[in-house]
């Protein structure tokens, strides 16, 4: 992706996660982005990043398109739509062409055709190409060209990443969204557009891990000489939280999730024995008292727990060391210290930081994956048009909405074609009630060394 280019136009940005749907409608001026419409629906028919009952996910849609409509003022039709990591695979794709016998100038045709060349692979029935990114021409020996057009040539090569993911969650996502009424512009993988949007070129070349916790899962992905190479997927997130907390304390989804929000804090150390609150428990006519600190044993064991995970997997691909250390964002890091429980899970020489969107409204790090969908998508040049193009088999141009007046009936993506079936999409705390649901039992249970086996022994004596 060219990341000079000028970014101009507007662009709606769909992200479907586990607890919300959230939508974006951004315009671009002379590359600056202004945010004039926001949606925050939630989450229906979704469980641990998967859409499971697709009508339940497309009024949820709905309800969430509907909110952003009225608030920039415009109709919204096209969508570019984020697809989450689960069973991401990233490769690396080449493919060469010969031009002519003769020397002559390199068109779109021929870009087309380098890049089909690139995907004459064997793909797995089960899985589906998302994304093709071109990353370097050569042209007759000539190499680090990012767009060969006009040059003159013989033989034009490609190299790229090819990102492909399971066919069940593509075609799901693009149902839900088709449903909805709405025309998908563009299927943009969430951890690449994260990566870019929140990473420094310095983090992204040096080496840097983002950990994106969700609401139903966290994501740990790796980047590297500005390319994103490893994604690794934890089906836990904010809800087992909350879930823990109904679990351990015997009260309502709903009371937990306020529990939470109001008095929750990451790391127990923090936390204060003397700072008490009334708890509703199931069965008992009078409200119980617990302290912070209890709470946030409770808390801590699960965030210790995930933060675990995800370092053993960083460790065993030698990716724990590397310059840029950890970032942090979604909507689970917003919990008070999450970044101290980090620090010291990751390691006291592993620079922990946490990323918060900085537009005006949206400063959440809820936010951060469909901001980033925006950003993405409006950065988007004429050459990953073409290049995507050749999975479709047709020509294929990133479309987007043109410059509307605010009270606009309506907005039209230049080119837009169907795309093969397709599917799915994640928020900060919306201004509804919590009402989920869960069906693990919480996994703080044992004693261990360290503070992942502290909290959970500490839980445990307390419940024995």
């Amino acid at each position: 992706m060219d990341k000079t280019k000028t970014k101009t136009g507007l662009y709606a940005a769909l992200d479907i996660g586990t607890t919300s749907i959230k939508v974006v409608v951004a315009e671009y001026v002379d590359g600056q982005m202004n945010v004039i419409g926001v949606g925050n629906a939630k989450s229906e028919g979704l469980k641990k990043g998967f859409i499971i009952n697709i009508d339940k996910a497309v009024e949820s849609i709905k309800r969430a398109v509907s909110q952003a409509e009225e608030k920039a003022g415009i109709q919204i039709r096209n969508v570019n739509v984020g697809i989450p990591a689960n069973q991401l695979d990233v490769e690396v794709c080449q493919g060469m062409i010969a031009i002519h016998a003769q020397a002559k100038e390199i068109t779109d045709e021929d870009v087309h055709n380098v890049a089909s060349a690139a995907l004459v692979r064997a793909i797995l029935p089960e899985r589906q190409i998302i994304s093709v990114v071109p990353q370097n021409f050569v042209v007759d020996g000539f190499d680090s060209i990012q767009d060969p057009r006009g040059m003159i040539g013989v033989r034009l090569e490609m190299t790229g990443l090819l990102y492909t993911g399971p066919k069940t969650i593509i075609h799901n996502i693009q149902s839900a969204v088709e449903k909805a009424g709405l025309v998908i512009d563009d299927f943009v993988v969430l951890p690449l557009a994260l990566g870019e949007n929140i990473l420094g070129e310095g983090q992204s070349s040096f080496g840097t891990v983002v950990v994106d916790l969700g609401g139903g899962q966290t994501t740990t992905s790796v980047f590297s000489n500005g390319e994103l190479h490893l994604t690794f997927v934890d089906p836990e997130g904010g809800e087992n939280v909350t879930g823990d907390i109904s679990n351990y304390l015997k009260t309502s989804q709903k009371n937990a999730e306020a529990l939470k929000i109001n008095y929750g804090l990451a790391d127990s150390t923090r936390a204060s024995e003397y700072e008490k609150f009334p708890v509703d428990v199931i069965g008992q006519a009078e409200p119980v008292e617990v302290d912070e600190h209890y709470l946030s044993q409770i808390i801590e064991a699960r965030y210790a727990q995930i933060f675990q995970n995800s370092r053993e997997f960083l460790a065993n691909h030698d990716a724990l060391d590397l310059q840029g250390g950890i970032v942090l964002t979604g909507g689970a890091s917003s919990v008070p210290s999450v970044k101290d429980l980090a620090s010291e899970v990751y390691g006291n020489n592993v620079p922990v930081e946490q990323y918060v969107p900085n537009q005006m409204g949206l400063r959440n790090p809820v936010f951060s994956n469909v901001i980033a969908i925006a950003e993405y998508a409006a950065g988007l040049d004429e050459i990953y048009g073409i290049a995507k193009g050749a999975i479709y088999g047709g020509e294929y141009m990133p479309s987007r909405m043109p410059e509307v007046p605010q009270q606009s009936s309506g907005f039209f993506g230049g080119k837009t074609q169907e795309l093969p079936p397709m599917q799915q999409v994640e928020m900060q705390k919306p201004d509804y009630e919590d009402d989920y649901y869960y069906d693990d039992e919480p996994k703080a249970k044992g004693k261990g060394k360290g503070i992942l086996g502290k909290a959970r022994g500490l839980i445990n004596e307390m419940f024995d």
